[in-house]
């Protein structure tokens, strides 16, 4: 298993929180990069120093939300590489669709459970984990 690079962009503290405990719970070896709203990720990501390998996106936050900050990101030429998973409580079917047509590589309902929380992080985690990610 490769370790992982996660930018993860979450405005909710607990999401936050909960997505850290959740790595340890697992005793994954990824490297979580926290930022608070897409203003403060692209902030990150314009560095272009040591780039995430995946993106962890909600997509209702201030500022810049989830679809404006995707856009953003796949019209830039180096960072529209990153993998971009939307995870999120919205099931809105508007949501689901634009994101795809944008470029995202998968759409996670956040579950109310925390147990199944868990199960579906260990198994996004575990295939990007394994994926031959490239980076440019």
């Amino acid at each position: 298993m490769n370790t992982l690079n996660v930018l993860l962009i979450e405005d909710d503290m607990i999401e936050v929180m909960k997505l850290n405990r959740t790595i340890s719970k697992l005793n994954l070896p990824h490297n979580i990069i926290e930022a608070n709203n897409g203003e403060e990720a692209l902030q990150i990501l314009n560095k272009k120093v040591e780039l995430p390998d995946i993106i962890l996106l909600d997509l209702n936050m201030p500022k810049l939300n989830g679809i404006e900050f995707l856009t953003i990101l796949k019209n830039d030429d180096v960072l529209k590489y990153i993998p971009t998973i939307i995870l999120t409580t919205s099931n809105n079917q508007n949501d689901l669709i634009e994101c795809y047509k944008i470029g995202i590589a998968g759409y996670v309902l956040k579950p109310l459970k925390y147990d199944e929380y868990i199960s579906k992080i260990e198994k996004l985690l575990a295939y990007w984990s394994i994926n031959e990610l490239k980076q440019i």
